[in-house]
């Protein structure tokens, strides 16, 4: 297991750091700029997406998208280890007025794919979702509730790090029946061509999980926007699932491996990194999200920064 120290950039002081991760305040374009070549094992970033309506958080246009985010693929590739991967989550659009998707999560696809290699695609199912767009699938009801994202996964090289048997899922009860010798599972080729073989029943240590990941985005009662509630801070609207995080780190990484995520939001990524023992890096534009992305950890799991804990006294909220 590498050395756990707390990774840091050269010559800035971090917003605030813990035993593992440290987290920066500024425009990602710089903050990348301070980061050594291949030094990161593992990029896993939601950034902002190329939707109609803007937000709060600032999202570039649709037509703008490729162009805006073109900037950053060079640094990812120059900063990954040779080993390393790229995993971005990047939600899909609508055309202004028309109940037709816009196809720029593709084309950024594309063009990630002209300086990396493609790996996989992965889909994140979030039975909670609104039925939206409300116009197309609520009005007019011509349209099914968009509840699927798409996360690609991109490397230096065909063959990164990465071990399916960290993520393992429990077996189904029938499953468990056919391992135990309790219930009959004929030997056969499929009509795909795959053939069921003896080692098919010799089992393992859980079931290889599909590339679909289903984790409803409801932690209305979580830590996080419990204690936002608490503070008096709004919390940031547009966060993924732990779930998200926990998957990939552990199917890329080893413990004491460096994560960043260059677009963190409340800084889910670095508070899952961390609990798994690896450290990590992540960076956030706007102070306010960063301060609150603070309340996700432990007043005495911050090491540096703790001037810039949430203050005042919590609410009865």
């Amino acid at each position: 297991m590498k050395p756990m120290r707390t990774p840091i950039l050269r010559g800035l002081k971090p917003y605030y750091r813990t035993r593992l991760g440290s987290a920066y305040l500024g425009d990602a374009r710089q903050l990348l700029r301070r980061i050594p070549d291949g030094s990161i094992n593992l990029i896993l970033t939601s950034p902002p997406f190329a939707l109609i309506h803007r937000k709060e958080y600032g999202n570039p246009p649709p037509e703008e998208y490729v162009n805006w985010f073109r900037g950053f693929i060079g640094e990812f590739k120059r900063i990954l280890t040779p080993d390393g991967s790229l995993v971005i989550h990047i939600g899909g659009s609508w055309i202004k007025g028309e109940p037709r998707k816009n196809l720029y999560n593709f084309q950024l696809l594309l063009e990630i794919s002209r300086e990396l290699k493609f790996l996989q695609d992965f889909y994140w199912f979030n039975p909670a979702k609104l039925p939206a767009p409300a116009e197309w699938v609520a009005v007019r009801r011509i349209r099914v509730k968009d509840a699927v994202d798409p996360i690609w996964w991109f490397s230096p090289t065909a063959n990164p790090k990465a071990d399916n048997r960290r993520v393992l899922t429990p077996y189904s009860e029938d499953m468990r029946r056919i391992l135990r010798g309790e219930k009959h599972y004929r030997l056969m080729e499929r009509p795909s061509g795959h053939r069921i073989t003896e080692w098919f029943r010799r089992g393992g240590e859980g079931a290889i999980p599909p590339n679909l990941i289903i984790a409803p985005n409801t932690d209305s009662r979580g830590r996080y926007i419990r204690r936002c509630r608490i503070y008096g801070i709004k919390p940031h609207p547009a966060r993924y699932p732990a779930e998200i995080p926990r998957f990939f780190i552990r199917f890329l990484t080893d413990p004491g491996d460096l994560v960043l995520d260059p677009f963190a939001g409340s800084n889910t990524t670095g508070w899952v990194a961390e609990r798994l023992s690896r450290r990590w890096l992540s960076f956030e534009i706007r102070e306010d999200y960063l301060k609150g992305s603070m309340l996700r950890f432990e007043r005495d799991e911050i090491i540096e920064g703790l001037e810039n804990y949430p203050s005042g006294e919590p609410s009865k909220a």
